[in-house]
């Protein structure tokens, strides 16, 4: 047994596939049974129809969107919480790197397609090169941002660095407005069509008159979130780098005394945040397929709830985290409406997401996953 938990295949590959599968259908199972009970206790306020039968008509539909934004949520927030256990301040800018790297990659394919050669490129080469153009100019304006406004406030009190960063958002928010004007004159990019990214696989469900759809750009983008995970699990718990790492955001003073170069360490942090912010802007652009300089703040807003609602400086609380907000928010979009017959709707499922939010903190402060800030990075 010992020879097979050490085998890397398994450790860095093998154990968090299976824990993203177990976070990802332990969240479904729980709200979809909670939902299935909220419908046992409304149906007699519905009289249209039976609203159990349409709970579970569209219970996968459901579940399945749920999972492609939780996914999205927890590759952006990430990057939230792997600056705060190394330095133990929120990057609020991050929200804006994860802009800059949808809007990267979305130029980069206007470009293709303005040259011609888009429609006859794989579809996947497309999403893979813009992914990898957006991850390096991320991951370098992280850098830049570390090094210009946060390095310097390093030993200030934490509400300098915090106010900085707050400042930087702003900042890069204003800098993407001006440059998107004098390059193409335009407020918003907007995603080309190619490829067969709209259509749909449709599976048949015994039970059900509809046949499951999922649409091929959310299998993509659950397929490339789950690749990022694994890849930051190896680094950070099967590489030297990440043994520095773990060590700075532990006890910065003993790790530059055991020769660790903290300032390249933290550097090296905010590039790997900043260069998995800028993938999920790609995979963003993909389901919003418009987006403009201020499009960052909200999908930023609810990852930074995401690495808190999961322990804010724990990696696998930042997953958990945005697999249940995305579940939270698909399941009251669905079901508000049906459940209140018509006086709640779609538009106030971050009202309750927030709401299941606060009473976590309340009874978990920490957490879901939280442990003792500082203890992993």
């Amino acid at each position: 047994m010992k020879q097979f938990t050490a085998n890397p295949v398994y450790k860095f590959v093998l154990f968090p596939i299976g824990q993203i599968l177990i976070f990802a259908f332990g969240a479904s199972v729980v709200l979809s049974l909670l939902t299935v009970l909220l419908a046992f206790i409304f149906k007699f306020n519905v009289t249209d129809f039976d609203l159990i039968e349409r709970t579970l008509l569209i219970l996968p539909q459901v579940v399945i969107n749920g999972l492609t934004i939780g996914f999205v949520y927890s590759t952006i927030a990430l990057g939230y919480t792997m600056v705060y256990g190394v330095l133990e301040f929120i990057n609020f800018s991050h929200s804006e790197i994860f802009m800059v790297g949808g809007i990267v990659g979305i130029q980069l394919m206007a470009y293709f397609e303005h040259i011609g050669v888009l429609a006859t490129m794989n579809q996947y080469l497309v999403i893979a090169l813009a992914i990898l153009l957006a991850m390096v100019i991320s991951g370098t304006l992280a850098v830049t941002v570390e090094r210009v406004a946060y390095k310097p406030l390093r030993n200030a009190p934490k509400l300098v660095p915090l106010i900085s960063a707050i400042g930087m958002s702003f900042f890069l928010q204003d800098i993407v407005r001006l440059i998107l004007s004098l390059t193409t004159g335009e407020f918003n990019v907007i995603l080309p069509k190619f490829g067969t990214f709209d259509e749909f696989w449709k599976i048949a469900i015994p039970g059900m008159e509809d046949p499951l759809r999922i649409q091929i750009k959310s299998a993509i983008m659950v397929g490339i979130a789950i690749l990022m995970l694994v890849g930051l699990n190896f680094l950070v718990n099967g590489t030297k780098v990440g043994k520095a790492i773990r060590a700075v955001a532990q006890d910065r003073p003993s790790a530059s005394l055991m020769g660790i170069n903290v300032n390249q360490i933290i550097s090296i942090t905010f590039l790997v945040g900043g260069a998995l912010g800028g993938a999920a802007g790609v995979l963003f652009a993909l389901k919003a397929t418009k987006l403009d300089p201020f499009s960052g703040f909200f999908p930023g807003l609810k990852a930074f709830t995401s690495a808190v609602l999961g322990g804010i400086g724990n990696l696998t609380g930042a997953l958990l985290g945005g697999l249940v907000l995305g579940l939270l928010e698909s399941f009251s979009a669905s079901y508000l409406g049906i459940f209140t017959n018509g006086a709640f709707g779609a538009e106030y499922k971050d009202i309750f997401a927030f709401a299941v939010l606060i009473l976590v903190l309340i009874f978990r402060p920490s957490g879901l996953l939280g442990q003792t800030v500082g203890q992993k990075a």
